[in-house]
């Protein structure tokens, strides 16, 4: 037979205590993100396509999970409007979007790269890689393969 001590089975109390009170604190779906996978796919008020259609979203765009309802989920997007998205639209492509009024997209991950093309506020970036703050993108209406500084962004 296992057996604890006392002084080991209170401190896998406490321990066991402090995880799920984290796990509790912040839901599992709360931080995690999707895209869209159409073409062109409505933002609506509701969980129904009965809902008023609030915005329409193109593809790659970046929303975070709020909650989960159904066939549904209700999201954000980087400006905070909220909606909610048929869940068999969306998909775990990882999306950015710019969220500066501009910003350049360099050779390489710093400043000292050369600029090899621009990004307007609100374009969607193909997310390709992360590295210390700059995220590796591929500007999804021009093409344009590069580095943008991971404070200009809002995404994945």
């Amino acid at each position: 037979m296992n057996r604890t001590s006392p002084t080991r089975r209170s401190l896998m109390t406490l321990l066991l205590g402090v995880t799920l009170a984290a796990a509790v604190s912040v839901p599992a779906h709360a931080q995690s993100m999707v895209s869209i996978k159409g073409s062109t796919v409505n933002m609506r008020s509701g969980p129904s396509t009965q809902n008023p259609i609030l915005w329409e979203l193109k593809r790659g765009y970046p929303l975070r999970v709020l909650r989960r309802q159904g066939k549904w989920l209700e999201v954000s997007d980087f400006e905070n409007d909220k909606g909610w998205v048929a869940r068999s639209l969306v998909g775990n492509t990882p999306h950015h979007v710019v969220k500066s009024r501009t910003a350049n997209i360099r050779r390489g991950p710093g400043t000292q790269h050369a600029v090899v093309g621009k990004a307007d506020y609100g374009d969607v970036m193909r997310t390709r890689e992360k590295r210390a703050g700059w995220v590796r993108v591929e500007h999804t209406a021009s093409g344009t393969t590069g580095w943008v500084s991971r404070r200009l962004l809002w995404g994945w």
